[in-house]
């Protein structure tokens, strides 16, 4: 591809989609900015990893909130952490531009080594709690408390578990190099699956994604967690 071609084909990736609740699709959750419209007049916007989409959206629809706006960046970005805090002021920026005043991220730190605090107290916008997903999905409390027994643990959500090809066996190139992964692998003992939901179809996916990672398999149900209360009280 020539040199226009590629700078084309990034600036058509780094574009939102709008897609509305009902026909969300994993794989566009992951590579591309996505906006979902939820009502018809917008008070609120909640800026989210596209891998929490569809479990934002279920806590909204089952509290009977209104007035939010949903603006995802890629899922993907999770293995480029370092790109999180100016992908979310970038956000931030254009929906102020926008005249929307009220906005809540939905980001835990996600690697970004407290660069998204950062952005966010100079942006003046609140962010979830929490070092990562897998913290506030479980509860902060009840993670922190297991992590001394779960030091060899590899965490995985229900949208990791459908998207583990694209975010790890891709995204670190384990299709390419699968010697790799005794390597990457080497200090984990187990697969901690943080279910949201209740899916065996989904559980075996999780369970494969394990096998291959030659890690045995856990799960633990977890529902939404902490996300439940940070949805609800940034709609009021």
């Amino acid at each position: 591809m020539r040199r226009g071609g590629r700078r084309e084909a990034a600036a058509r990736a780094s574009r939102a989609v709008s897609m509305p609740p009902a026909e969300l699709i994993d794989e566009i959750l992951a590579d591309r900015p996505v906006d979902i419209p939820i009502s018809t007049e917008t008070r609120t916007l909640l800026i989210a990893c596209g891998a929490l989409a569809r479990e934002i959206l279920a806590i909204i629809e089952m509290n009977g909130l209104s007035g939010l706006k949903l603006e995802c960046l890629p899922a993907t970005l999770h293995n480029h952490p370092e790109k999180i805090p100016e992908a979310v002021r970038t956000k931030i920026r254009d929906a102020r531009a926008r005249g929307i005043e009220h906005i809540h991220v939905v980001y835990a730190d996600c690697g970004t080594g407290g660069h998204l605090d950062t952005v966010c107290a100079e942006e003046g916008v609140e962010r979830i709690p929490g070092p990562h997903c897998y913290a506030f999905f479980d509860g902060l409390d009840r993670f922190a408390g297991q992590a001394e027994e779960e030091m060899g643990a590899f965490y995985i959500t229900d949208f990791f578990a459908r998207q583990f090809d694209t975010l790890l066996w891709k995204g670190m190139g384990l299709d390419r190099h699968p010697d790799l992964r005794d390597m990457y692998f080497a200090h984990y003992d187990r697969v901690v699956h943080l279910a949201q939901t209740d899916d065996p179809a989904l559980d075996a996916k999780a369970r494969d994604a394990a096998d291959r990672l030659g890690l045995r398999y856990v799960r633990r149900a977890t529902g939404y967690g902490e996300l439940t209360d940070f949805i609800v009280a940034a709609s009021t």
